[in-house]
């Protein structure tokens, strides 16, 4: 069990790879540098103290941050920009990056890494689109990281200047802690929800850079205060971004589209 979060390990397979985390070190990475990522989300380990807890969740996340820091110059060195989507499940996430690989594939290169702990139900609805994409299974993980990231990029190898979407398994707490390389993590919410995640989640929200406030076309059928919940993911991050957006109708999508677009321009010149 991993102390971080709680999670199982050793069950975790990437297509086209036969792979667990305790795999060397990729062929194209070298772990000499440490990227800062967030803090670790603490999980009871019964039989641990406190201090050798903390010491294996150190341990933990400085190795993954090695490997996020070896993707991160994977992906500088080819002007990919790489964006961590995360979310509950249920936000929308796949129908939302179903929609903007159908609306931005024939204007850019995309491919994607898909998370879930089991299936491949939703990287076959991707490759519906035409996009490319390699399913992780993380079996009792309920977070990507860095390493099955790495062993992905193996298989997927996508293309210079193109953008890379990771799916992350549908969790709001532990993904918060496992840099993977990206340059930013966008935060999807739907108005299903409840206008109080920010706040009950804030080490997610505090590391996205966006949050598309996702189903806006149910606002009419639902209780959800808008002002509120941008607020309250302004407390606990006054930088975030936020687009308002339907999957399903378009609305809102082009501001989506822009902000990638404008990314993609900055990735590209190693920005």
């Amino acid at each position: 069990m991993c102390t971080v979060c709680g999670c199982g390990e050793g069950e975790t397979t990437v297509e086209g790879d036969a792979h667990s985390r305790d795999h060397g070190a990729h062929p194209h990475h070298e772990h000499d540098h440490r990227h800062d990522g967030p803090g670790p989300a603490h999980a009871h380990a019964p039989g641990l103290s406190r201090s050798r807890r903390v010491q294996i969740e150190e341990d933990i996340l400085g190795k993954n941050n090695e490997y996020a820091a070896a993707n991160r110059r994977w992906f500088g060195e080819r002007g990919i920009l790489a964006l961590n989507l995360v979310s509950s499940p249920g936000s929308g996430k796949t129908a939302l990056l179903i929609r903007t690989l159908g609306d931005l594939q024939a204007e850019m290169a995309l491919a994607v890494i898909e998370g879930d702990q089991q299936t491949s139900n939703d990287a076959r609805r991707i490759r519906e689109t035409g996009v490319r994409a390699v399913q992780i299974n993380t079996g009792k993980g309920c977070h990507l990281d860095a390493h099955m990231v790495g062993h992905a990029l193996e298989t997927l190898k996508p293309e210079k200047e193109s953008v890379l979407f990771i799916e992350n398994v549908g969790n709001l707490v532990c993904p918060a802690a496992f840099d993977l390389g990206e340059a930013h993590k966008v935060a999807v919410l739907s108005v299903t929800e409840g206008e109080d995640k920010p706040i009950k989640y804030p080490d997610m929200f505090h590391a996205a850079d966006l949050m598309l406030l996702n189903k806006i076309d149910l606002l009419p059928y639902v209780e959800f205060d808008v002002a509120r919940c941008i607020d309250y993911a302004r407390r606990v991050n006054p930088r975030i971004r936020v687009l308002q957006i339907s999957a399903t109708t378009g609305e809102g999508m082009d501001a989506w589209y822009r902000w990638i677009e404008a990314t993609r321009q900055l990735a590209a010149l190693g920005v």
